[in-house]
């Protein structure tokens, strides 16, 4: 029997806050745990096997702080360790805790957005990579053609403050340019890293009008709204008195302050070591 708690959020640092705001904002009565491993950040150009391995002991934290269900809210992670931790960890860890991703969700609204049936993805070495969008989305639309690009310079623009600045655009401009010549019918792009919202206005000035861009937060809170109803089980050990917790692999005060940039607003964080 679970003993209830709070609902596990995990990035590799920052950009999985712009996921947990928007679950917090749609369910704001339950309690969160965020950890962010920003001593390792960033995963995007990590192997396979040791995102997975940086993603399991995030998960096993998790699990140790009272969370019985965990979201994986960073693209790379959920890419490239959420299938091997849900089929093979699981089942010795606690096979009655859970583990999601952000992926899947994504996947399932994309064939009611585009209607040219043309999407693109933009996302890190590690998403791209991975071919986790087309894989999730062909299952779900098989229509749909699906192009990725790698925009290995955007993360690095919002955490060190230049996202909204004039030496963005260059980079941004660059990579739109890319996707869009290697399939001018694209008429969606799913920004497939949790960093990029942050981008948005930059990347709406260098777009034609016709084309929608899908940022993951509003669909990744719905779908968990949607989760826990059909799986009351799972709602019940979750705690719920509003309060969130936050936690880092580096130094707390780097990361609160850095956090206002994804929050707008003074956190508390704790260090965690996951070695």
């Amino acid at each position: 029997m679970l003993k209830p708690g709070p609902i596990g959020v995990f990035d590799s640092g920052y950009g999985g806050l712009t996921i947990l705001s928007e679950i917090q904002s749609l369910m704001p009565e339950y309690d969160y745990c965020y950890l962010g491993d920003n001593s390792r950040a960033p995963y995007g150009s990590r192997s396979f096997d040791v995102v997975y391995e940086f993603t399991r002991q995030a998960v096993e934290a998790l699990f140790d702080m009272g969370c019985n269900l965990v979201i994986l809210a960073c693209n790379t992670a959920s890419a490239k360790a959420l299938r091997t931790i849900q089929q093979n960890d699981l089942p010795s860890l606690n096979p009655e805790k859970r583990v999601l991703g952000i992926i899947r969700p994504t996947a399932e609204i994309i064939g009611s957005v585009t209607k040219s049936r043309h999407v693109g993805i933009l996302g890190t070495i590690g998403t791209i990579q991975s071919e986790s969008y087309p894989i999730e989305i062909h299952k779900l639309h098989p229509d749909i053609q699906v192009t990725g690009e790698a925009c290995p310079m955007w993360v690095p623009l919002v955490e060190n403050r230049e996202y909204d600045k004039e030496g963005a655009d260059y980079f941004i401009k660059e990579n739109l340019d890319s996707i869009l010549a290697k399939d001018p019918l694209i008429d969606t792009l799913i920004l497939g890293c949790t960093h990029y919202p942050l981008l948005l206005n930059k990347i709406k000035s260098f777009l034609p009008e016709n084309i929608q861009l899908v940022s993951q937060g509003e669909y990744i809170a719905r779908s968990l709204k949607d989760y826990l109803n059909r799986h009351p089980e799972m709602d019940a050990v979750c705690t719920k008195t509003a309060n969130t917790h936050y936690f880092t692999t580096e130094s707390p005060q780097k990361f609160s302050e850095a956090a206002t940039v994804f929050l707008n607003k003074d956190i508390v964080v704790d260090r965690l070591s996951l070695e």
